[in-house]
């Protein structure tokens, strides 16, 4: 149900927009991966707003083709899945979503979506026993892996449904209770009914039984209780506590250990307790107490009562300005634990200088200085565990500019009077207000009085107050208003009364080509005019000036020398006839002007003069040079000359360094100008890296190194020649979606090495400067060892010798390896080829090894000598110290201890051992560890110590007579390691926009494992399009440094870490700093066009440096004559102005700037522009390139301006030019601009836009690129240890997007779950620690880019170190034998580099089953087994585990007689087995004689049977009349066996089968065709078994012509072995052709085949071992007429001229609805298959034909083609080519014509002579082929027909393999209707 949030409606009404949520509760989705689901976004506006949904992480989701997908509207799909495609980043994560509109953006709560995928499970109950009269509890048993998804639904009895009532109760849990138990019901079976609340599966549990026995006096058992529960406020909960025992327990509650006290809501019930309405207040610890006489018991759990989070933001409307401060406050109930965060527009806040956040959680919120953009929605999340709330307000900030409300006016005063002047201004901040007077500042004294008042709005009223004003306070008063937003003035005059007078005026100085003003203030009034004048001529005399004569002010524009500089005057008329007036010089300095220069082409090694020439300007003049901003250095070797006004630059051996922008800087008394060239150095291309001869390994990838530099880049060709022979270099094609890539350093990228892409490649390196260079390399394609034939299961006898072979190929040399599995420990073992059992031999047999194993079987005997005792005497202590050595690792210490010989005094039983800390004061104790002494030396670990410590060491060993002195300290230091934690508190702060601070806490000592070497800080820039900059890293030694060099106004991520000797420490969290605001850069580039005679349309392109936050652009527009400048200022989101109201073909300079809060940017070049009637067309779009992800809609703009209007017209080039596709997905708007929807790489290139009308043309170039998700990363192990693997990688080409980040996951190689890690970008290796040993891991890798994930890397293993246990060779395992003990010596094993996790031991008697097993906890060096029988052959198992695997021992022992001897082991196993073993033997012998002789007589007997049924049936059709013929047809049912075929000849009533092994002759009559017969449907099926299996891979396909209807058509199944022809006939009898097919294996020309194994290989659905069992020529095509052309090259090739051609895996269907379908082996009444088969490839195959049957290829039965006309009949005819009776190849030829009929005029028969001997045959010629005619429409002909009654005469020629299908001109042959083909099928 989906609700809206009432409380969000009415908050803000007055605004013009509202953001808002749906069903604000949705917090989680859990669906099942087979159904999929869709979340529609929380989130919603008005007006509508953009929804968006994101990762957790912040990445937006991106649409995964049927996986996941956004919709327009919002909401979420994820598509239904099979397992293997799961994905947690998409099936098992965190999202939200955000809606945004003009108003602001918020963000929903987060959404976990989760799919739960279907896996196997069962249900089970168990059997239950309680007392007559007490209560049973059944409950259903869920595994917990899908405990939380399955509810129990229902509980049968006897397949009945239980329903609650009196004695059964089934509680909220799903438990089932019986109250009052009585004896019947345990007659009864009761199960448990479950079903699955996402997949909605049900599963019904076993049945289970319940015992009822009889009352006796016991204690109280509990049957139900609970450990914990929650639930949510409001709802009911059950804590159940149910116990048996008699007499009838008693109960009772207890809560946080006090009597539980009454209240309504609880209720005891018979269950338990029962609340409702829980309350938090229920929250707490509950017992319940059960007990009778005879014992008591108890159940203790917890209940939580969880209340849901909610938030309220106060105050719930928040208006203000620019500059004023905001706080919000945010209350949350529900806990008292949760995590607060904030969110401006969905952008999380984060405290500093002007946000500060305040209370315990961060609950306000304060923020200072309120900028524009720091309106919109604010919200407030609390989080607990899975419990979210939110809260949201919006913050409306107005303009803060200051605006005067009201103000003074002009007025005119006397002399004496009190004059009060006012600004009334608002802004915000406030502002200050200052005061001026003729442009001078008013001053305050004793007359003049400034002061301001604040009103109860905000506003500032300031005044000006003059006492007793005099004439000299007349003029002009200005109140400025001025704060951080912006600055306004008011002017007016203040005239007082008294004699005019003018104020005295000073000097001026002017720039020549600038205006200028020059005021004239009067004071006094009244005054009558006022006038200038110079050299006596009254102002203006020309249009450069103007003359204001209210206000006195004189404008000049564009200042010149000679008119302008001079003496002015000022006249004002006080009085009639009297003038007063006052003078000003001007003085006018001319600017420097420097006459353009540019650098033309030069060339590393060239001589360079550039002269800068001052050509005007006042002198003197001072002339520099820059470079690149830059003085020039002395270094650089550029010498500069200046003489006057000139200055040269000579360059006299020009280098790479010199490249860059050269500036001459000429500077007078009147300005600073400059001029800039570019110098760019042409450098010849040369290499960086040649490629070099390498090895690729088969199907790995390999990358042929080559790089090269130059200026400018020089572009890199890749050639190759195939083979070893003398190169032939043609060019490669290279594309981005094929195997071979070239990359962006210029290396050849082969993804798949295959065995052809071995030879010689040529890297060609050209950049039009200098000779073109080149170096060629060769690679070698090594094939790795693969097993091309393996060993077959063999069958041997005890004393026999069997040879088993392996064949392999690869690249030599090849070491083969046997290995025996033995069974009972699961694993293999390597086979010694140096023991005489084993014998390996090894041989070279062409390009593959071949390796042979010869296993000799015979009985071994085992032997086993007593060990002798040692007894030793007279032990002393130990006296002296101990050789001790230390080798040191990370964690751990190794000792070795070599005691000396001459000062053991008897034998070292033992050793302790004892290690610490070393400290100064020795303060910390000794730790000591026991070990027992087994050789001359001990080696012993010392584990789990700490890195990069000191430790001291000490060892005392003893013997029996005890311990010896301890052994002097011995020191060592575990190894240095890389730190393990990451700097703490890292800050960083903004210096300025190029610079940021940083600041941050060493880690612990504890945590540097080492000596610290210093800190490596990584950084890379957020660009604004979403990508990342260059990731760069430095390093310091102190714990703070200054970053410098940076992008103004760019956002920085900022890690750092500490690193030792052992490499670089651990990563601290990603931080976000931004750089400060500067001025922006001139725009990119500016066009002016004119639109019409007055009207001119001018575009630019946003900064390349933007420096800040763009407020707005100001756009000039000046004219020469007269010199005004206009200003128009355009919004920071628009590239386009008009500009109107111009004269017609007059010129026009126009620039823009682009301006921030730090000020305007630099100018934009001028351009010119002049407004015309007839204006050719012009663009004023940008050429450029235009970056859009693939699957978006992307636009290309092209905005056009001309008179009259411009037409457009669009191009892609590909090879050259063209017009832009439009279609569907491709689209021309009207306003010009290219649309192209959803889209493809494949769009990717150069689009030209073509704009033209009458009186001209233009174009522009637009670099479509389109990202895609990234490569897959080249994964790598460089290192692994017992616990940890380091991998490292390469990128993939990134697609065009830069990485975003890394996903690695890794599985443990026998487990199919894997885990899965984020990396961040900058990262190219990963160390995963906390791995077992020995253990064999998978890793995948997987790059993500701004479009999403790329493709997952190769799989790649490793093994961490160690492995499984291993018993020394060197170590006895008896140390002694007796009678009946033996002692073990265990001192053998070792771990193998993995701790040892557990020990079996067990024995048995050799000729008992049972074995006995030896306690013991933990392997200890020796043990002793006891209680064995005297004189008795033991077998001794030992299990040793770690997590490297499993080692396992088996041996036998005899304990020794009364008298020391030992009984042998052959007598004791010959008295067990002598009687068995002789009459196995015998029985086994007798039983096969038996067998042999009964399988002979059975032969002899069928063949006989055969041959008499033969010669009867074929006597029998010579004689018999032909109505008798036809009366037997109906009754008729034969089978016709030949060599691997089958004719079935077959009637409903009866069959009869002919057998034989070689020629089967047919004849036209046992077809028992007659006119007479009617039948509705006809249907020819010919069966063969998996034809398609032995000719290469399974495909399907459909060609559906124009008119076919789909429903016809037809499916056939992958494994199909049966082709089905229907056709509609009148009624006749049903004959089925029937052959079973096996083809023959690859065979040596010439041979014979012998008859049992003629052409026999057993179908089998292994694809690829029939594909590699046959002698076939495959062709695959995509079209008929390309199937056709391969079918004619087939045959012309020589050793196929007898071939025998098969089209396999095609489906044939036309206009006429003719099927022909597959269906299967077996045989049904149907054989029509009608579902729609599948498009793929035809295949044909051409197998040659056994050498004794290429005579009969001449010589087939074929069937007669149908005539026209025609109404008898669809039977099947077989005609000699000779005579009555035709010879059947053993492979059963037939040609199907499809389609065609047969004209009158080709009814002819072609006679020849039978094939009977294979000499005979050459001389025969092969009859002309049929002619096709064309079909009556509507009918479908599957099988030739032939009339009834037609005579031999008659009979069809023979259609011959050899058929072409193609005519002369190499086309496939047509006929009437396009569609009909004829298609051979064997």
């Amino acid at each position: 149900i989906w609700s809206i949030t009432k409380f969000h409606l009415n908050t803000f009404e007055d605004l013009h927009s509202s953001l808002y949520f749906v069903n604000a509760s949705l917090q989680e989705v859990v669906f099942a991966s087979t159904t999929g689901t869709l979340v529609p976004c929380p989130a919603a506006a008005v007006p509508p707003a953009t929804l968006r949904w994101y990762l957790a992480t912040g990445e937006e989701s991106y649409n995964v083709p049927g996986i996941r997908h956004v919709h327009p509207n919002g909401t979420l799909q994820i598509f239904h899945f099979p397992p293997s495609s799961f994905s947690k980043v998409i099936h098992d994560n965190t999202y939200y979503c955000t809606a945004e509109n003009p108003s602001g953006k918020i963000r929903s709560q987060d959404v976990h979506i989760k799919a739960v995928l279907r896996e196997p499970y069962t249900v089970r109950v168990a059997d239950q026993t309680a007392m007559r009269g007490s209560v049973a509890v059944f409950k259903c048993i869920i595994p917990s892996s899908v405990e939380n998804y399955i509810t129990v639904v229902s509980w049968e009895r006897d397949t009945l449904p239980i329903i609650s009532g009196a004695r059964f109760l089934i509680t909220s849990t799903g438990a089932l209770y019986i109250l009052d138990v009585q004896k019947e019901d345990e007659l009864f079976n009761y199960r448990c009914m479950t079903r699955h609340r996402y997949t909605s599966e049900t599963r019904q549990s076993n049945s289970a039984r319940l015992f009822v026995p009889d009352p006796t006096n016991s204690a109280p058992a509990i049957l139900d209780g609970f450990e914990k529960r929650e639930v949510m406020a409001s709802h009911r909960v059950e804590l159940p506590c149910k116990a048996s025992g008699h007499p009838a327990p008693k109960y009772r509650w207890l809560k946080n250990n006090r009597p539980l006290e009454s209240d309504s809501r609880f209720h005891q019930s018979v269950t338990g307790l029962l609340i409702e309405r829980a309350q938090p207040s229920d929250t707490g610890s509950y017992v319940c107490e059960v007990w009778n006489s005879y014992g008591n018991t108890e159940v203790i759990g917890r209940l939580t009562v969880k209340e849901p989070l909610k938030v309220v933001v106060s105050p719930r409307k928040v208006k203000g300005s620019v500059g004023s401060q905001v706080s919000l406050t945010c209350s949350i109930t529900g806990s008292d634990e949760y995590e607060l965060s904030w969110y401006r527009n969905g952008d999380k806040i984060s405290a500093g200088a002007n946000v500060r956040m305040n209370g315990i959680n961060k609950e306000n919120l304060v923020m200072d200085g309120m900028a524009k953009s720091d309106g919109g929605v604010y919200q407030c999340f609390a989080r607990k565990a899975k419990m979210s709330a939110q809260d949201f307000v919006q913050v409306v900030l107005e303009d803060g500019t200051p605006k005067i409300l009201s103000a003074f006016s002009e007025k005119v005063v006397g002399p004496n009077e009190f004059v009060s002047l006012t600004c009334h201004v608002k802004g915000t901040p406030q502002p200050a207000v200052t005061w001026m007077l003729d442009d001078d500042v008013v001053m305050k004294d004793s007359r003049r009085r400034i002061g301001h008042s604040i009103t109860a709005e905000g506003n500032v009223v300031s005044y000006l107050n003059i006492s007793h004003s005099q004439v000299r306070d007349s003029g002009v008063y200005r109140c400025t208003c001025n704060n951080s937003a912006g600055t306004v003035s008011y002017q007016a005059r203040i005239n007082v009364r008294g004699p005019a007078d003018i104020r005295p005026m000073k000097n001026l100085t002017a720039i020549a080509g600038r205006d200028m003003y020059i005021h004239c203030h009067v004071i006094g009034y009244p005054y009558y005019s006022i006038k200038w004048y110079k050299n006596s001529n009254l102002l203006p005399f020309n249009d450069r000036q103007r003359a204001f004569e209210n206000n006195g002010t004189l404008k000049l524009l564009n200042v010149q020398k000679e008119l302008d500089e001079g003496e002015y005057s000022c006249h004002v008329l006080v009085q009639p006839q009297l003038f007063k007036n006052q003078s000003v010089h001007v003085t006018v300095k001319v600017p420097p002007f420097i006459q353009p220069f540019e650098f033309p082409r030069y060339s590393i090694g060239h001589r360079v003069f550039v002269p800068c020439v001052v050509r005007s300007g006042d002198l003197p003049i001072s002339i520099t040079w820059e470079k690149d901003g830059k003085p020039i250095n002395d270094s650089l070797g550029v010498t500069i000359d200046n003489i006057d006004f000139t200055s040269s630059l000579r360059i006299s051996n020009l280098q790479r360094m010199h490249n860059g922008t050269y500036t001459c800087i000429a500077q007078n008394d009147a300005a600073v100008v400059k001029y800039q060239s570019q110098l760019i150095v042409r450098v010849p291309p040369r290499f960086k890296v040649q490629p070099q001869d390498q090895d690729g390994i088969y199907g790995k990838s390999v990358i042929l190194n080559c790089s090269a530099d130059g200026e400018p880049r020089p572009a890199i060709e890749w050639k190759y020649s195939k083979g070893a022979g003398v190169p032939q270099f043609q060019p490669i094609a290279l594309n981005s979606g094929f195997r071979v890539q070239l990359l962006g350093n210029g290396s050849l990228l082969i993804k798949h090495v295959l065995e052809e892409d071995a030879g010689y490649y040529l890297c060609k390196v050209s950049n039009d400067v200098g000779a073109d260079v080149s170096k060629s390399m060769y690679l070698n394609v090594k094939i790795p060892a693969m097993i091309t034939s393996y060993p077959n299961n063999s069958l041997a006898t005890k004393g026999e010798k069997i040879e088993m072979s392996c064949k392999t190929h690869g690249e030599k040399p090849i070491m083969v390896r046997w290995e025996k599995e033995v069974e009972k420990e699961k694993q293999s073992h390597m086979i010694n080829p140096d023991m005489w059992r084993h014998t390996v031999m090894v041989k070279n047999v062409g390009d593959e090894v071949v390796s042979t194993l010869q296993v000799r079987f015979f009985i071994c005997a085992l032997s086993c000598l007593a060990s002798s005792m040692h007894i030793f005497q007279n032990e002393t202590t130990l006296h002296t110290y101990l050789q001790v050595t230390l080798y040191n690792k990370v964690h751990k210490l190794t000792l070795v201890i070599a005691p000396l010989k001459h000062l053991q005094n008897g034998v070292i039983r033992g050793y302790q051992v004892c290690h610490r800390e070393h400290s100064i004061n020795g303060s910390h104790q000794f730790v000591c560890i026991s070990m027992e002494a087994t050789g001359e030396t001990e080696s012993l670990s010392l584990n789990n110590l700490k890195k990069f410590t000191e430790y001291e060491v000490v060892v005392q060993a003893s013997n029996s007579a005890g311990p010896g002195p301890a052994s002097s300290e011995v020191r060592a230091t575990t190894m240095e390691d890389v730190p393990s934690r990451a700097p703490e508190k890292v800050v960083a702060t903004a210096a300025s926009p190029e610079s940021i601070s940083l600041y941050w806490q060493t880690p612990s000592r504890e945590a540097l494992n080492g000596v610290l070497q210093g800190f490596r800080i990584i950084y890379w820039a957020n660009l604004l399009d979403g990508e990342l900059g260059e990731i760069r890293n430095v390093t310091t030694q102190k714990a703070q440094l200054e970053l410098e060099g940076l992008e103004k106004y760019t956002n920085y991520s900022i890690q750092v870490l500490a690193f030792t000797r052992a490499g670089d420490g651990v990563r601290s969290d990603q931080i976000y700093i931004r750089t400060k605001e500067d001025v922006p850069g001139p725009p990119g580039g500016v066009k002016a066009a004119a639109a019409s005679s007055s009207v001119v349309y001018v575009s630019w392109l946003p900064p390349l440096k933007l420096n800040g936050v763009i407020r707005k652009y100001t756009v000039f527009c000046s004219s020469s004559y007269p010199t005004v400048v206009s200003e128009f200022e355009v919004a920071p989101d628009e590239f386009l102005y008009r500009v109107h109201n111009l004269s017609r073909n007059r010129k026009y300079s126009i620039w823009v700037m682009a301006v921030t809060a730090a000020g305007r940017g630099n100018s934009s070049d001028v351009i010119t522009v002049e407004p015309l009637a007839k204006a050719p067309a012009k663009i004023l779009t940008f050429s450029g390139t235009v970056t859009t992800p693939w699957m978006r809609d992307v636009i290309l703009p092209c905005r056009a301006v001309g008179d009259p209007p411009p037409a457009i017209k669009w191009l892609k080039e590909s090879g050259s030019p063209a017009p832009a596709v439009i279609d569907g997905r491709r689209s021309i708007h009207g306003n010009g601009s290219f649309v192209i929807k959803t889209v493809k790489a494949e769009d990717s290139g150069y689009y030209t836009c073509v704009a033209s009308n009458n009186w001209g043309t233009d174009e522009i170039i637009l670099n479509l690129q389109v990202q895609v998700p990234p490569d897959q990363p080249r994964l790598t192990v460089t290192k692994t240890t017992t616990t940890s693997i380091t991998v490292s990688w390469i990128p993939g080409d990134n697609g065009g997007s830069s990485i975003r980040g890394y996903i690695l996951q890794y599985s443990e190689d026998n487990s199919e779950k894997w885990g899965s890690i984020s990396i961040s970008p900058s990262e190219r290796s990963y160390r995963l620690e906390n791995l077992n040993c020995g253990t064999w891991y998978k890793f995948t890798l997987t790059a993500q880019n701004a479009v999403g994930p790329g493709r997952i890397s190769e799989i790649i293993e490793a093994k961490t170190h160690g492995k499984e246990p291993q018993f020394s060779k060197e170590q006895e395992l008896f140390n002694s034998i007796n009678g009946t003990c033996v002692k073990l010596n265990l001192i053998g094993w070792n771990d193998g580099g993995c701790p040892i996790t557990s020990f079996t031991l067990e024995y048995r008697q050799l000729d008992s089953p049972v074995w006995t097993k030896v306690k013991c906890t933990s392997l200890t060096k020796s043990l002793n087994l006891q209680d064995l029988q005297e004189a008795t052959w033991y077998e001794l198992q030992m299990k040793v585990y770690n997590t490297a695997g499993l080692a396992e021992k088996r041996v036998k022992f005899a304990t020794l007689n009364y008298d020391g001897s030992k009984r042998s082991l052959m007598d004791h196993l010959y008295n067990k087995f002598e009687l068995f073993m002789m009459v196995t033997i015998s029985c086994i012998l007798v039983g096969m004689v038996l067998l042999f002789v009964l399988l002979m007589v059975l032969r002899r007997r069928r063949r006989e049977q055969r041959l008499k049924r033969l010669v009867v049936f074929f006597s029998s059709k010579n004689t018999r009349p032909s109505d008798t013929m036809n009366k037997q047809q109906q009754t008729l049912r034969m089978h016709i066996d030949i060599p691997r075929a089958q004719l079935l000849i077959e009637e409903r009533d009866t069959m009869e089968t002919v057998d034989d092994r070689s020629t089967v002759l047919l004849t036209d009559n046992d077809f028992g065709e007659t006119a007479k017969q009617k039948s509705a449907t006809v249907t020819h099926s010919v069966h063969y078994q998996s034809l398609s299996q032995a000719t290469g891979p399974l495909v399907d396909v459909s060609d559906v012509r124009p008119g076919t209807s789909k429903s016809s058509l037809s499916t056939r199944n992958r494994y199909a072995s049966q082709w089905t022809l229907n056709r509609p006939h009148p009624p006749v009898s049903v004959h089925t052709l029937s052959t079973d097919w096996r083809l023959g294996t690859p065979r040596v020309a010439g041979s014979v085949d012998k008859e049992s194994d003629s052409y026999s290989v057993s179908p089998s659905q292994d694809t690829d071992r029939a594909r590699s069992s046959m002698v076939s020529t495959e062709s695959a095509s995509s079209t008929y007429e390309e199937l056709a052309r391969a079918y004619e090259h087939a045959k012309m090739e020589e050793q196929l001229r007898h071939a025998k051609f098969t089209i396999t895996e095609c489906f044939i269907s036309d206009t006429s609805s003719e099927q022909m379908t597959a269906g299967t082996n077996d045989y049904t009444d149907s054989l029509t298959s009608s579902t729609p088969s599948e498009s793929g490839i035809c295949r044909f195959t051409a197998s040659p034909p056994k050498p004794q049957d290429v005579c009969r290829v001449i010589n087939m039965a074929v069937p007669k083609a149908h005539r026209p006309g025609e109404t008898a009949g669809g039977n099947l005819f077989l005609y000699p080519a000779g005579g009555e009776l035709v010879h059947l190849p053993p492979y059963l030829r037939m040609d199907f014509l499809l389609n065609r009929g047969v004209s009158g005029a080709s009814r002819e028969v072609a006679m020849g002579q039978a094939c009977l001997e294979p000499q005979k045959t050459r001389s025969l010629k092969r009859p002309a082929l049929l002619e096709p005619t064309p079909m009556e429409p509507g009918t479908a002909l599957t099988l030739p027909q032939r009339e009834a009654g037609t005579d031999l005469a008659q009979a069809a020629k023979i259609s011959t393999s050899q058929e072409s299908l193609l005519d002369s001109r190499g086309h496939v042959k047509q006929s009437n209707n396009p569609y009909t083909k004829s298609y051979t099928l064997v």
